[in-house]
């Protein structure tokens, strides 16, 4: 179950990693994005219409793709990977299906590791904290 979880870690760090240099690449002029047309056309113009939105975006799957592959501060990159990977779902999943299996891998592989890491995430999942502690 430790090398499936390495390997799971891995191969889903090194996507986001891979992610965010190829967007790099692209805002540098190095790589062509491959085309858009229809609904996810629209739905990413917008976003880039913020101005902000995908640098922000591809900073925190870079950052996290690290502490991924690398091993460190796991449980805290999942849960920051979490909506981002379900708007990867939702997004393929409504507007472009070409994305899905991907899409669906990050599903799993996120649920798998929040398993592995399950632990760490017991404090969170309690209906009630106990304030006294914290002094």
């Amino acid at each position: 179950m430790k090398i499936a979880m390495i390997i799971v870690r891995t191969l889903m760090g090194l996507l986001f990693l891979f992610g965010a240099v190829t967007y790099v690449l692209m805002v540098m002029g190095k790589f062509t994005p491959p085309p858009m047309e229809g609904a996810v056309k629209t739905f990413n113009e917008g976003l880039a219409a913020s101005g902000y939105f995908f640098t922000l975006l591809k900073i925190t799957e870079f950052i996290c793709g690290l502490l991924l592959v690398t091993g460190r501060f796991v449980p805290l990159a999942l849960v920051v990977l979490s909506p981002i990977i379900i708007n990867i779902l939702m997004v393929h999943t409504f507007l472009d299906r070409s994305g899905l299996p991907v899409a669906i891998f990050l599903v799993l592989a996120n649920l798998f590791l929040a398993y592995c890491y399950r632990d760490a995430f017991r404090p969170l999942l309690t209906s009630k904290y106990n304030a006294d502690s914290l002094s």
